[in-house]
């Protein structure tokens, strides 16, 4: 296989891993609903990211052998993403329907490029304002009430959504040059640092899962957690942030449709059409123009000629 067919193969794979991210993801705020009768927030983090931790440890083992100074600080700040972004999202999930929480956390994609804007300095284009302004009319008609207040599980929805696009921004800018599968450890190990820390200090622990939450505890851990975030940190690396941000988001697609399937959620013609302009916002923000051009609806063929001069007055 030649260079360019390489490279090609590489392209689509990691479209794919990424898609499969939010799919995986799609799924995991169900499960966190029925785990978090039985588990605690923190501890059910910390416990899910420390066997997610231990797996990959296993499999990649010699790559640990290679850690540097410049790997742990890295994978402490993403792993410091990841918790609080984790906790917040866990607690409002247990004050909100999964797949609205998973739609209102995926605003994540509409941040990015302010986040870097933070920490960059890179100035927003001006889709960015606009997906931003779709974005906020969304989370008014779907988490908006009457008495113009917000829930306390949709804000915190949405606080978690801010936290997700330092941990991609995270991963953006501190992956570039070094081995993806080892910062993929090296965070979940910090994450479950953290996490247990946070729950020793918060919460009754209590290792005993009964059978109630193993298989949610176990599916999290290997699924949500070992496989879906080594496929992000693994296809982030081949892809640019808008790029990876825009197929995640598909988690919040895939949320509301496992929430209708599985716990029998109930959507509301007002819950669609907000979900409809944040979904319509990340694609707005996440592509770039030429493609989003191509997903207008076209009008009827014009002749060549005034078509072309149509383009050039308009550029």
């Amino acid at each position: 296989m030649n260079s360019s067919g390489k490279s090609r193969k590489i392209w689509v794979l990691s479209r794919i891993a990424l898609l499969m991210v939010g799919v995986i993801w799609g799924s995991s705020l169900v499960v966190v609903k029925s785990a978090v009768g039985h588990i605690p927030p923190n501890t059910l983090i910390a416990i899910r990211f420390s066997l997610a931790f231990f797996a990959l440890a296993i499999v990649f083992f010699p790559r640990l052998k290679l850690v540097k100074k410049s790997d742990l600080w890295r994978g402490a700040v993403m792993g410091a993403c990841l918790s609080v972004a984790y906790w917040v999202q866990t607690v409002g999930v247990t004050l909100a329907m999964p797949g609205k929480s998973g739609f209102l956390s995926s605003i994540y994609c509409v941040l990015v490029p302010f986040v870097y804007w933070m920490i960059g300095g890179k100035k927003p284009e001006l889709r960015h304002l606009a997906a931003a302004l779709l974005c906020v009319t969304g989370i008014v008609l779907s988490s908006v009430t009457s008495e113009f207040s917000i829930v306390p599980g949709d804000a915190l929805a949405l606080l978690s959504g801010f936290f997700f696009a330092a941990h991609i921004a995270a991963v953006g800018r501190l992956s570039g040059g070094h081995d993806c599968i080892l910062l993929t450890i090296l965070q979940f190990g910090f994450c479950a640092v953290f996490s247990w820390t946070a729950a020793f200090l918060t919460e009754d622990v209590t290792l005993g899962l009964g059978t109630g939450a193993t298989g949610s505890v176990l599916y999290l851990a290997f699924i949500c957690t070992a496989v879906a975030l080594l496929l992000q940190n693994v296809g982030q690396k081949y892809a640019t942030p808008a790029s990876s941000s825009i197929l995640m988001s598909t988690e919040s697609v895939f949320g509301i449709l496992f929430s209708v399937l599985f716990l029998k959620e109930t959507l509301s013609p007002r819950l669609i059409l907000g979900f409809a302009f944040i979904f319509v916002s990340v694609l707005v923000s996440e592509l770039p123009p030429e493609q989003l051009r191509k997903l207008l609806p076209r009008r009827s063929e014009k002749p060549r000629a005034e078509a072309s001069v149509k383009r050039n007055f308009v550029a």
